[in-house]
């Protein structure tokens, strides 16, 4: 498989955790949003949106959106399982997983960022709006996982993959996370996962270094 991710990306992040947790070998092809990779007529033959990250799989098919590539990985390869048995608690998991995706995500895109300034709003309150939608978000996250272990199990699931690297992005914008304990325990857990760990944006080839 070819994974077209950029280092940076969380919702290339979520795909790369999947694809550890399930110890799926990949090929990284690294598209570098900063210098505009995206927008070049050879990658928007790979994913017409222009966005990453996409998928090629073994059969030769291209696959975009890290949702729909989750449920291709989760239903080609099940074990091991991101999803509980039990249709009301895989419920609950997509709906947290959907919360992040949808909710709280796409409002700090940063093709949203940049349609603020382009409407003149500052630096500060761009900012503010990162800071209120990713708050307001996590607000409901922290209400809605388990009390111990991962988001809702001994072991990481969907969940999981997406509230990571959301966490991931709450941090770079200096986001104080010290109000959600229970999402702090289940960044502790991740931090000493070696999945989580090979996923992490600092561990990938475009990572520019320091």
């Amino acid at each position: 498989m070819q994974l077209y991710t950029y280092y940076r990306s969380t919702s290339s992040y979520r795909v790369r955790i999947a694809l550890a947790l399930k110890g799926l070998d990949y090929q990284a092809v690294p598209v570098n949003l900063l210098k505009g990779e995206q927008r070049a007529a050879q990658y928007l033959a790979v994913s017409p949106q222009g966005r990453v990250p996409a998928l090629g799989t073994d059969s030769g098919q291209l696959l975009v959106q890290s949702p729909a590539i989750l449920e291709y990985l989760e239903e080609v390869y099940p074990q091991p399982g991101l999803l509980p048995a039990d249709s009301e608690a895989r419920a609950k998991v997509r709906g947290v997983a959907a919360l992040i995706g949808c909710d709280i995500h796409p409002l700090h895109n940063v093709s949203v960022l940049n349609q603020l300034r382009q409407a003149g709003f500052d630096e500060a309150q761009v900012n503010q709006w990162i800071g209120h939608w990713i708050g307001q978000g996590l607000a409901a996250v922290e209400q809605l996982i388990g009390e111990q272990g991962f988001c809702f199990a001994d072991q990481p699931g969907l969940a999981d993959v997406y509230l990571i690297p959301q966490l991931y992005a709450a941090e770079r914008f200096n986001l104080d996370l010290s109000g959600y304990p229970r999402i702090q325990r289940v960044a502790a857990l991740a931090a000493q996962h070696p999945a989580f760990a090979k996923a992490h944006p600092s561990c990938q080839p475009d990572t520019p270094a320091q």
